[in-house]
């Protein structure tokens, strides 16, 4: 029996987030977005929704991720069409990224370096609010010029202000009708917290479970994180 005054079942009310395809789902990221893009190498990488918005021809984006592609996939492939204003990220120059170190080279692309730890942290406080956090690394280098830097017990520390996001772009394993999502192994890795830092969440995910089927125990972002979600299923070998 329904409570009083409804007239319909609440999951029958619940609006589906699901997007028919890759370019409806990110059809209202507009240029100059800071977006943040899921990943660690190529695990959890949002290949699908990276190909949907260089094919929308999006420019001027601050990309926030772990890394600036492999070779010309990924990330790269934004680099390499010219969508991209400036990176902050961890690892800008690893042996596959080449694409990002001939445009970084030529003065094309602006950075900003964020240790690793540091990274996850700043997006994590971006998510929960907090106006920022204190941390020895980076003390006494030239990650540190320009940041204000205070002594806690006798020892100096990095005062790194939090990040957020338009658009955050990720990778997730299963999605339910309500966006609810699951992770495969370390797949995971920025993904979920990326979700908490910005004002729009879109999903690509490789499968489409029923509504209910998802043990709430097993359930890493809840729905309400995520704006919409489309379907992908497993990468070919091209990716």
């Amino acid at each position: 029996m329904l409570p009083e005054g409804l007239t319909t079942p609440v999951t029958a009310r619940i609006k589906n987030k699901r997007a028919a395809s890759p370019a409806e789902a990110v059809a209202d990221v507009k240029d100059g977005s800071v977006v943040m893009v899921g990943g660690f190498g190529r695990g959890g990488v949002p290949e699908i929704l990276i190909d949907a918005l260089c094919d929308k021809g999006v420019k001027g984006l601050t990309i926030i991720s772990n890394n600036t592609g492999t070779h010309e996939t990924g990330i790269a492939r934004f680099l390499k069409q010219g969508c991209v204003k400036k990176m902050i990220c961890s690892f800008p120059f690893a042996t596959e990224s080449n694409v990002f170190r001939d445009l970084y080279n030529a003065g094309k692309v602006d950075l900003e370096v964020v240790p690793q730890g540091s990274l996850a942290e700043r997006i994590r406080a971006g998510g929960a609010g907090l106006g920022g956090f204190l941390t020895p690394t980076g003390v006494g280098t030239e990650l540190a010029q320009g940041k204000q830097i205070l002594t806690v017990n006798g020892r100096e520390y990095v005062l790194e202000l939090p990040l957020r996001a338009d658009v955050a772009i990720i990778r997730a394993r299963q999605v339910d009708p309500r966006g609810n999502l699951t992770y495969r192994m370390a797949g995971r890795n920025f993904n979920p917290v990326m979700c908490t830092a910005a004002d729009k969440v879109i999903v690509e995910a490789i499968e489409e479970v029923e509504l209910g089927s998802l043990d709430p125990e097993v359930i890493i972002t809840p729905g309400l994180y995520v704006t919409r979600y489309v379907v992908a299923g497993k990468y070919s070998s091209r990716v």
